[in-house]
């Protein structure tokens, strides 16, 4: 580790914007049985025990669907119904995989992002560094030898959950958590207070070694996720800012809240990026989601959780919170919703969106429990909490299959479909995918009606009495290699042995698992 650093952006904003939102991940869609809250002063204790016991950020990310039962972080104290775990194999603190994927470096977390509060999140490549987002800032890391990953850099700079992009000389973190300023020295703050700020923060990284923080951008509602979309001569680049619950007690965040937010950067003047304009997707309201207490229970729509785009075709996929969609974006300032699908039946809470390389295929993923809760066993089945692979016919969505892993987890381990992205094979359809603590799986899905795992890897649960938020948030292949954030383990690097992958191309320039590049031409 060469260096710690807190940055100050050069032309600090006076933005404001909005913070935690009480109230929690429960047993959303999951159809099971949780003890009512009994009256308004009960509920609203509640969720000042759910805040409390949560790190700034984490509320929001657990949110999923507006369930108001549960725990807030503590979801393994009775709350849920019994999980059958029988078939759990792996013992706290064990680790598996297939015999064509290994463990060959792990970097724990370390300084200011060693607390088992400061969560790792997303990656995002460029040249031989891989950055991860981390709920505390981010981490440069030299990959130029695999098997020996290096940490650069670290940069403190809080508000959750630091998703991150890369586009040459640029930086990109989402902030989805309400702070005192927009400065990397600040603190939570409610978003009820008009001054709080969270959105967009840009810095250069000319020199990945020494960041410079040079602008911050409010958005509506914050940042929870943002996609990268430069313009066809790279002059600016365009950030599809994704957030949503908003509550009439925020300033800054107002119902119905059915857009996204567009941000513009110039690359040659960064510290002028701006809020360009906020494009509402859903004018008719989206899905309204289920009653309260239905089962099987999904999220109505107040925005978007992410967005993945394909700038070289000019589509992008949303996935929406209750509804998944289409968008044409070949005007990057004003993006056209051409499709909309939901699936009532399995999908709790539409999260994030893979294309296929040729562009007409979609996989959606369901973050069934907001990503802190056990849902990869029989008594949740295969469907839920899974992934849902989409053919593209005529512009319209056609679902074919789902996909899940196969694998019982404990009950004290969150596991859910969650971040992946290709292995740029021609002729394949093959993705990687990160599952929480069910570890990370490798798929093809070629065949859309009959995707198969072709490898996987998995830790035990980190503790066998309490669940502790964790596994890997992100799993990518990068350049032979598969670069995996877990939450709490810290950077791990694996190596896959598989004839599939043989002749994988390499990534040029930045990768950017939500920014799809294109392979084989």
């Amino acid at each position: 580790m060469s260096r710690i650093t807190s940055a100050t952006p050069r032309h600090p904003s006076r933005r404001r914007g909005r913070p935690l939102v009480a109230a929690v991940l429960g047993a959303v869609g999951l159809g099971l049985t949780l003890a009512p809250v009994s009256s308004q002063a009960e509920e609203a204790t509640a969720a000042a025990a759910a805040q409390a016991d949560c790190p700034p950020g984490l509320v929001k990310k657990l949110q999923a669907a507006g369930d108001r039962f549960g725990t807030g972080c503590s979801v393994a104290g009775g709350k849920f119904a019994k999980l059958d775990d029988s078939d759990t194999v792996l013992p706290p603190g064990s680790q598996a995989s297939s015999k064509n994927l290994g463990l060959v470096a792990n970097l724990p977390k370390t300084g200011a992002f060693a607390a088992e509060t400061a969560y790792n999140s997303d990656l995002a490549f460029q040249g031989k560094y891989a950055y991860a987002g981390n709920y505390e800032g981010f981490t440069v890391y030299d990959i130029s030898k695999p098997t020996r990953p290096r940490a650069v850099t670290q940069v403190v700079c809080p508000g959750a959950q630091n998703d991150i992009s890369v586009y040459k000389n640029l930086l990109v973190l989402s902030v989805d958590s309400s702070r005192s300023n927009d400065t990397c020295t600040n603190t939570a703050q409610s978003a009820t207070i008009k001054e709080s700020w969270e959105g967009i923060r840009v810095f250069d990284i000319s020199d990945p070694t020494e960041p410079e923080y040079v602008a911050a951008v409010e958005t509506p509602c914050g940042s929870h996720t943002h996609t990268l979309a430069p313009d066809d001569n790279g002059r600016n680049v365009y950030v599809y800012v994704s957030s949503y619950s908003p509550n009439a007690a925020f300033p800054d965040c107002q119902p119905p809240h059915d857009a996204i937010s567009i941000v513009k950067i110039p690359r040659s003047a960064p510290d002028a990026a701006i809020l360009k304009s906020t494009p509402v997707l859903f004018p008719d309201g989206g899905n309204p989601g289920s009653a309260q207490g239905a089962t099987p229970a999904y999220s109505a729509t107040s925005g978007c959780h992410d967005i993945t785009a394909y700038p070289e075709r000019d589509i992008a996929a949303g996935a929406c919170m209750g509804d998944g969609i289409l968008m044409d974006i070949s005007d990057r300032e004003k993006p056209v919703v051409t499709e909309v699908v939901r699936d009532t039946e399995n999908f709790a809470f539409w999260h994030s969106a893979t294309f296929s390389n040729n562009g007409r295929k979609v996989v959606f993923t369901d973050e069934l429990g907001g990503g802190g809760a056990p849902t990869c066993n029989p008594t949740v089945g295969p469907k839920r909490g899974a992934n849902g692979i989409y053919d593209i016919v005529a512009g319209q969505l056609e679902f074919r299959s789902y996909y899940k892993i196969k694998r019982t987890q404990s009950n004290t381990e969150n596991c859910v479909a969650h971040n992946g992205s290709l292995i740029p094979v021609k002729g394949k359809d093959l993705m990687v995918q990160a599952w929480y603590q069910g570890g990370i799986s490798v798929y093809d899905f070629t065949n859309s009606r009959k995707p198969k795992e072709i490898a996987w890897f998995d830790r035990g649960a980190l503790s066998a009495d309490r669940l502790v938020l964790g596994g890997s948030w992100s799993a990518y292949w990068y350049n032979g290699y598969i670069y995996s954030n877990d939450i709490q383990k810290g950077l791990d690097v694996l190596k896959l042995n598989d004839k599939a992958i043989k002749k994988a191309q390499k990534y040029k320039g930045s990768f950017n698992p939500q920014s799809q590049p294109s392979f084989n031409g």
